[in-house]
């Protein structure tokens, strides 16, 4: 009996290893330790990412998540240097190795354009890396590539469908093509959802990366402003811009949060945080955590809440002390501040980005307005730039904005989210991250019923969400944020409800005709 056992556990083994591809969607950590046993070379691991793009990125399911690859020889040559340094026994970092694809709105220095997803920066060649990219370079990280986006980061109109850009085309959803993949790190989140990648890196100015992550099930940390360089990045807010690590799971953003981290004097929000967050990977990571429920910010979709209702009940099973029924003491009261704030900086931030990454044509938004004018057939197929207008008129609000700016950073920070954890005495918040996918519609834009980031995102704070569930085929994610700094009791919850719920299901990947 014991030996036809054993040899059903081992047939089930190489079974599990020789699916494990397709099926699993493999971790940073899986992929690490077949490196590090030579079961796997990161030559192999890029040629499988390429063709994976390949097959369903314009053809097959035809996402269309990722815009630009590098020249795969290039890539295979990074990647035979990185498996040279690993057999000589030196191994950089847990990213050593592992491809990565950026936002493209973030400066890369090898030939790749930084296009925000316009037609008008198609050929735009930075001269520098973004410092964000530097590091993860020194890490050992292979860039294989660009990810689309929402045009502009979703600032341009004030009727935009999230994921399209004039470049890239529509971002779809791996779940369902007919659905939003959100933005304006849609490509990102896709690509990861859909295994074209282990990880990606994404922005976030308000809901950039926790709306995408949640509606194609995967994970993001929205970082403390500042806790990441934002040099090389193109703008929109100087008050709420971040970089931030986009994962399969939290363990992996993790990684690459980490291969991420240093302080930049070129970043006036940038700190020196030594902090390892892999250290707060803990699965007993929600036993005594108090944590508030924010019902101010769920109530708008009926199954959305049984499914948070059903984690609220899980989180106090495995040890959390739950604080129901909490709303912010003033109420949602900083959306007009915030929009003053945006208006008026991203003008702002588009002169100093182009001072240090020039373009031949352009180096303000006047010149972006009329250029997209002139080529309005390709830009302007779908929706406007109502916000572009509407910054370049803002320039004369000094006064106004900052005002604004120290109202929206009070009223979301210390009488929002800080007042609430004073008052209850707690780690953290929680609520549904975003409302299920919605149907794409070009013409009306986009359908939002309801989301969670607006507070830690004008308040500039951290904030994570994982897959919690599914409203019907769609998943959907729930989200953990506090105050400033506090990404490692974030961490080590969120990571703690992830490994309990086992939440997440890979999308079924294939052609939709």
């Amino acid at each position: 009996m014991k030996t036809i056992k054993a040899l059903c556990w081992l047939a089930f083994f190489v079974l599990f290893s020789a699916n494990s591809w397709a099926a699993d969607d493999p971790t940073i950590e899986q992929l690490q330790y077949q490196l590090n046993r030579g079961e796997l070379t990161s030559v192999v691991l890029v040629e499988r990412y390429l063709d994976r793009i390949a097959q369903h990125n314009r053809d097959g399911a035809e996402l269309q998540a990722v815009l630009s690859v590098q020249e795969r020889e290039k890539l295979l040559q990074q990647a035979k240097q990185l498996d040279a340094e690993r057999e000589a026994g030196k191994t950089r970092s847990s990213m050593h190795g592992i491809p990565v694809l950026l936002k493209d709105n973030i400066d890369t220095a090898d030939g790749l354009a930084n296009t925000a997803g316009s037609y008008l920066l198609r050929d735009h060649m930075p001269p520098n890396d973004a410092f964000i990219v530097a590091k993860l370079r020194e890490a050992g990280a292979i860039i294989l590539g660009k990810a689309n986006l929402s045009e502009w980061a979703n600032f341009r109109s004030t009727n935009s469908s999230s994921g399209w850009s004039s470049l890239g085309g529509l971002v779809k959803n791996p779940y369902d093509q007919s659905r939003t993949a959100c933005g304006s790190s849609s490509g990102s989140a896709a690509a990861v959802s859909a295994n074209f990648i282990p990880v990606a890196v994404g922005t976030e100015t308000d809901g950039s990366l926790v709306c995408p992550a949640a509606i194609n099930g995967i994970v993001t940390i929205k970082p403390t402003v500042g806790l990441l360089s934002r040099d090389g990045i193109i703008p929109i807010s100087a008050s709420q811009d971040t970089a931030g690590p986009m994962a399969r799971s939290v363990a992996d953003a993790v990684h690459l949060m980490m291969a991420m981290l240093g302080y930049d004097k070129s970043d006036a929000a940038s700190y020196n945080d030594t902090v390892n967050y892999v250290e707060h990977l803990k699965t007993d990571g929600l036993k005594g955590k108090r944590i508030g429920v924010m019902r101010e910010l769920a109530g708008y979709n009926n199954e959305l809440d049984r499914v948070f209702n059903r984690r609220i009940e899980e989180l106090e099973a495995a040890g959390a002390i739950i604080v129901d029924d909490l709303r912010f003491p003033n109420g949602r009261n900083w959306g007009g501040d915030e929009y003053t704030v945006l208006l008026y900086e991203f003008a702002h931030g588009m002169r100093e980005y182009f001072e240090q990454s020039p373009h031949p044509d352009f180096s303000s938004l006047e010149d972006l307005i009329a250029a997209n004018k002139e080529h309005a057939g390709v830009t302007m197929k779908w929706f406007g730039q109502e916000l572009f207008e509407m910054s370049v008129a803002r320039q004369a609000d000094h006064e106004d904005y900052k005002q604004a700016k120290a109202d929206a950073k009070r009223k979301a920070g210390k009488e929002g989210i800080d007042a609430v954890l004073k008052e209850h005495n707690l780690d953290m918040l929680i609520a549904p991250t975003v409302s299920p996918a919605w149907k794409i519609d070009l013409i009306n834009g986009d359908h939002f019923t309801g989301s969670a980031s607006g507070a830690a995102a004008v308040a500039g704070y951290p904030h994570i969400t994982v897959p919690m569930g599914f409203v019907q085929h769609m998943p959907v994610g729930l989200s953990f944020f506090g105050t400033a700094r506090s990404e490692g009791v974030l961490i080590e919850a969120a990571h703690a409800f992830e490994l309990m719920t086992q939440a997440r299901r890979a999308p079924v990947v294939a052609s939709p005709h």
